[in-house]
């Protein structure tokens, strides 16, 4: 079977299997599951240019695609005009302080670098000296906007933009901590590049966990805006109650079948436009250079490539892309919960998809997140349907029938290991492997 012709099979397959949810479960769960399988597409993808293009490990796709789910509130949610009156002077004081440490410290390093002993006492004089008087303003400021409703509001809010330029700037934030980490880390071993993006990762959950005065914390932000039409909007809409009964169809259902199709069409449009990208990325001599550097970083950088540089670019574009799929995932969900952040899905999960669907390929990576998160949604029904008829035979009190359907959450942690286990032994190089010999 050549290349192509596997990819049409298995993405044939795939969407045989999501129509048989909509025929035998609804169209509307299809719908949603699309919707997921689409934003864990476009994170694998972004994952898939960081270890696929450049062999670089990142363990920390949790702290990118939370960061892309913050910049849904900052952009979105209108702002909180009472506690900018209470506190917002303060913080932009503190704002400003940081400024100023930052640019003292640089300024005595580069004075002083000559005598490494004075600049490190003259950096960590500022440092402290600034620590203390930005918590000066830091700490009553938040204060007094934590107070303001703290049921109801408790935060800043956002700017009151429309949601969809929330996914931009959610993959400029989360190319920013790229860059941050990447400066620091990508010199080093990969081991150590991801123990800092685990940490990394870690420290932006606890800070959005934490700072109510940001995202209101454990309290979460709902209510987030639509790019989309509501549904009981269109449940009272003349021209949306003919069309359903023009295709006789009830219009409550029927409205939230449009309303994931509305978001089926946004999200098909960004995974093709990162697809494309990344597929003409990848065929570039660009492309070829990162798989040059992958393969022997010893002998591309003999070569007079700029390895770190070139590995903290994929590191940047990789994590960019996550931020947008984090972005994209907040906006579906219509609020942002900072405990929802959990490695197993964003971390993990992604991993799998890479690996499953192939690495180093973007078709690969796409099936991945499609064949992965269909697997984990479906595996508790599946699993509890597949209970219930093997244990017919016993009694409904049984209590080993009990604890057997109790059991079925547990299925889904199991059916990823057994997807992960069976492709590693029959696939290794994954469901759609990476073409070596495409220029």
């Amino acid at each position: 079977m050549t290349g192509r012709t596997r990819k049409i099979v298995l993405f044939a397959v795939m969407a045989g299997l999501l129509t048989i949810v909509g025929v035998f479960q609804s169209w509307s769960l299809s719908l949603a599951i699309i919707n997921l399988c689409i934003i864990s597409a476009v994170m694998a993808l972004g994952v898939n240019m960081q270890w696929g293009y450049a062999g670089l490990f990142n363990a920390g796709v949790m702290g990118f695609a939370a960061l892309g789910g913050l910049a849904a509130i900052v952009v979105s949610m209108p702002p909180v005009y009472e506690t900018w009156d209470a506190g917002g002077t303060g913080l932009l004081l503190t704002g400003l302080v940081v400024a100023l440490t930052i640019i003292a410290s640089v300024g005595a390093y580069r004075k002083l670098r000559a005598a490494p002993p004075a600049a490190a006492i003259a950096v960590a004089l500022i440092v402290v000296i600034g620590y203390f008087v930005a918590r000066s303003f830091f700490l009553p400021a938040t204060r007094a906007i934590e107070l303001i409703e703290p049921a109801k509001t408790g935060y800043l809010g956002g700017l009151g933009l429309p949601v969809l330029l929330a996914w931009p700037i959610g993959g400029l934030l989360a190319a920013g901590a790229a860059w941050v980490v990447g400066r620091v880390s990508l010199g080093l071993r990969a081991d150590y590049l991801a123990i800092a993006t685990l940490g990394i990762s870690e420290i932006i959950i606890a800070i959005l966990k934490n700072e109510d005065w940001l995202t209101r914390g454990v309290k979460n932000v709902n209510g987030l805006p639509r790019p989309t039409p509501y549904e009981i909007d269109l449940q009272n809409a003349q021209w949306f109650i003919d069309l359903s009964a023009s295709l006789g169809a009830d219009t409550v259902e029927f409205s939230s079948i449009f309303v994931k199709l509305c978001y089926l069409g946004l999200f098909s449009t960004v995974l093709l436009i990162v697809l494309f990208l990344s597929e003409r990325a990848l065929n570039s001599p660009w492309g070829r250079m990162m798989r040059a550097i992958r393969d022997n970083e010893t002998a591309a950088e003999a070569m007079g490539k700029d390895v770190k540089g070139r590995h903290l670019e994929v590191f940047i574009l990789g994590s960019a892309v996550i931020g947008i799929a984090g972005a994209m995932l907040t906006t579906l969900d219509g609020q942002f919960t900072p405990t929802s952040y959990q490695p197993l899905r964003f971390t993990f999960l992604i991993w799998v998809m890479v690996i499953v669907g192939g690495s180093g390929n973007n078709f690969g990576a796409v099936l991945g997140g499609f064949i992965v998160w269909f697997a984990w949604i479906e595996a508790e029904p599946v699993g509890a349907w597949l209970i219930d008829v093997l244990t017919t035979w016993m009694q409904d009190t049984d209590p080993l029938r009990q604890h057997l359907l109790n059991g079925a959450p547990y299925m889904r942690p199991i059916t990823m290991g057994l997807v992960l286990l069976l492709v590693l032994r029959f696939s290794p190089k994954g469901l759609i492997p990476e073409e070596t010999g495409r220029r």
